[in-house]
């Protein structure tokens, strides 16, 4: 089967891209829109801040574990529409499924189901991204998808969030109830998107600008991907995942229950805005733009969990912006830095590492939060971020060769 757009052009790329963009707005509706409020369901059904930390920290551990294994079955089998449409149907339907239960230990595993379905799709989703990105610039490819991303991830939490207002008890399981059920309809508008993409363009990966991609052989991975993989570890070690921030919202009273999720979209917005400059930046300047992501987390904890409100809106700001920045420089960043025959494979170390990390930092952060207080888990999140930052730094020393490759 050959494409059924014959000149894959630049024209062409930004046509995939726009596509999947349109896929992640309605998936973010989705999945961001159910996300944004399982801190407060889950505590609605009984559990604690640990066991909410233990879980998102294990399911984003397990999601990322096995984005190794489904990148290296992308890179192998070339299959990448198949495993991105298997993937997007297991996660799209794991939230909505959340309404049917009575006990936090079976909404927990719906909460897996959702990370493995984004595992199983995500190393080949980022690699056809990166595919189409080497004819638009690749800061821009990702920055453009991860703006039209972030759309859906501000409509779902605020949809959500104007459903949980207009009830009649914001705070019931009923609303709650009510408003997952509604994510049914994005989940079948992204799988319907995704497949019109595969139908256009079933070999993305004939984007490649394959002399591009000689320029990068190389035996294993470069020290600069790897300073990348670590530098991004030890971010992902420190940072706080939203059901930690709604529960802890929730718990002082900083804003109201329906406000929370409000919160979330505003926060989304913002990261929707930064990938598009972030983005641009990182094209016209390099690596050097990621001091900007490993910078400004280093004050999202303190500001979040430890200021008034003004703070808490600064803090959520910078949090999106984060979030913006990791989700398009960074895979912009390995996608540059990879062979087009193992950058599948690639994304899936990077998310190993990167999951691994997010585990034992968000179990640590959930005990911490729970035994001692915002302060210490606070001072914790600083402490490994400001470590990030360090061995980021490594990479802006003037060494051309480690640099490009």
């Amino acid at each position: 089967m050959v494409s059924r757009i014959k000149n894959l052009d630049k024209k062409a790329a930004i046509l995939l891209i726009v596509l999947f963009g349109i896929v992640s707005l309605f998936a973010d509706m989705n999945y961001e829109g159910g996300r944004s409020v399982v801190g407060q369901y889950l505590k609605l059904l009984g559990t604690s801040a640990f066991a909410l930390g233990l879980a998102a920290g294990l399911g984003e551990f397990i999601g990322y574990a096995l984005r190794l294994v489904s990148g290296s079955i992308a890179d192998r089998t070339r299959r990448y529409w198949l495993l991105i449409i298997l993937g997007y149907a297991v996660q799209l339907l794991a939230l909505p499924m959340l309404a049917f239960v009575r006990g936090w230990e079976l909404a927990l595993i719906f909460l897996f189901l959702e990370r493995v379905g984004k595992a199983i799709r995500k190393p080949a989703h980022d690699a056809v991204i990166s595919f189409a990105s080497k004819q638009t610039g690749s800061g821009f490819g990702f920055g453009l998808h991860e703006a039209m991303d972030q759309i859906g991830a501000f409509l779902g939490p605020a949809l959500f969030s104007l459903l949980l207002f207009s009830g009649p008890d914001a705070a019931s399981l009923a609303e709650y109830r009510k408003g997952l059920l509604f994510l049914f309809i994005p989940a079948g508008l992204a799988i319907l998107f995704t497949l019109v993409n595969r139908f256009i363009f079933p070999h993305p990966e004939k984007f490649e600008l394959k002399k591009e991609s000689l320029e990068l052989e190389t035996k294993g991975y470069s020290k600069a991907y790897w300073i990348i993989v670590l530098a991004a570890g030890l971010l992902a070690m420190g940072i706080t995942d939203f059901p930690l921030i709604g529960l802890h919202l929730k718990n002082t009273g900083s804003f109201t229950e329906a406000a929370i999720p409000l919160l979330y979209a505003g926060a989304m917005a913002v990261d929707a805005a930064a990938a598009i400059v972030m983005g641009r930046l990182y094209d016209k300047m390099g690596l050097k733009v990621l001091a900007v992501l490993f910078f400004v987390e280093l004050f999202t904890a303190p500001l979040v969990f430890l200021g008034p409100f003004w703070a808490i809106l600064v803090g959520m700001a910078l949090w999106g912006i984060s979030v913006g920045t990791q989700e398009s420089i960074l895979k912009a960043a390995i996608g540059d830095r990879v062979p087009e025959d193992r950058r599948a494979r690639a994304f899936g170390l990077f998310n190993t590492v990167f999951g691994l990390f997010w585990f034992a930092g968000s179990a640590i952060i959930g005990l911490l939060y729970d035994n001692f207080g915002p302060l210490p888990m606070s001072l914790f999140s600083v402490f490994v971020q400001g470590a990030a930052l360090l061995v980021f730094l490594r990479l802006l020393k003037p060494d051309k060769a480690s640099q490009r490759l």
